[in-house]
């Protein structure tokens, strides 16, 4: 009688993701709008950055508003400036200290491909932080405005949960 209860190879097998993935979606979408950067900046992007916590941008409406000093309590890297040779070192093991999930933005020209200072010659710029991180999302601009960092923070709050904020008003005009 204990025979019959077994599953034949035509017979699916639940499946532990199956029975969790309403309460995976829910825990993305609490990780999405509890975004935790972390207090760093290397350069005039950073000052951008800063900008984007103040009153006026108001990062709370999305949840961001919280940088962390410390790289264990954040889960959002913002790597704003100019990286040097020198700094790449120490930005990874900031970000090698993050606990997971973590996430990666490279905001502004010189986090993304060097900035101006990418030139036949130059021996001490990193061209772009995807050479040594995962970015996850990418701000240009030089330097970026604030409300770029909350277009981009709204990108990947959309990456990790899956569901856009707000629904795109060019998709009724398509169709």
């Amino acid at each position: 009688m204990g025979a019959q209860n077994i599953p034949t190879i035509n017979e699916p097998v639940p499946s532990s993701i199956v029975q969790f993935a309403a309460a995976d979606k829910l825990i993305n979408i609490c990780r999405a709008n509890s975004l935790w950067p972390l207090t760093f900046g290397i350069a005039c992007c950073a000052i951008e950055m800063m900008a984007t916590g103040c009153a006026r941008f108001d990062m709370s409406r999305f949840g961001a508003e919280v940088f962390r000093p410390s790289p264990r309590q954040s889960d959002v890297m913002i790597v704003a400036g100019t990286i040097t040779k020198k700094m790449m070192p120490g930005i990874k093991t900031l970000y090698d200290q993050m606990p997971e999930p973590k996430w990666v933005m490279a905001l502004g020209n010189c986090a993304i491909s060097g900035g101006p200072f990418a030139f036949e010659g130059q021996y001490s710029i990193v061209l772009g932080a995807d050479e040594f991180l995962p970015v996850d999302i990418y701000v240009p601009g030089c330097p970026p405005r604030p409300e770029a960092l909350l277009q981009g923070i709204i990108e990947l709050e959309h990456k990790v949960s899956g569901w856009k904020r707000w629904k795109d008003p060019e998709a009724s005009i398509r169709s």
